[in-house]
């Protein structure tokens, strides 16, 4: 779980090493959570994750927490306000777990498909 919950950290180092400002910022975006869903479904379903559903999503929250600590580390993140903030927090590892729930979900069904 927290080899692939690790991968929170890909975004923040895409936007360091400048790849943001050379492709754009969805772009970069995209990259990293179509590379991060990729590797998740993968690792998951090749690999010998017993639960890949509950892992995945674990990993989603692990994602979040990872990223928004690298945001505020980093002094992108946003001053609206402590409710604000806190809001924003609850909606992205509630949207990272969701992500993570739905990538253990194609790694089950390859796991399943694996087995026959």
């Amino acid at each position: 779980m927290t080899g692939f919950g690790i991968l929170g950290l890909l975004w923040p180092l895409l936007r360091l090493i400048g790849l943001e400002s050379i492709i754009g910022g969805i772009e970069t975006t995209m990259i990293a959570f179509l590379a991060t869903f990729v590797v998740w479904v993968l690792g998951a379903g090749f690999g010998h994750v017993p639960r890949p559903v509950l892992t995945l999503t674990l990993s989603g929250v692990l994602f979040a927490f990872l990223l928004g600590a690298t945001t505020i580390l980093v002094g992108d993140w946003p001053d609206h306000g402590i409710g604000l903030n806190l809001l924003a927090g609850t909606i992205e590892v509630g949207r990272s777990a969701g992500f993570g729930a739905l990538s253990g979900l194609v790694a089950e069904s390859i796991q399943k498909a694996r087995r026959r």
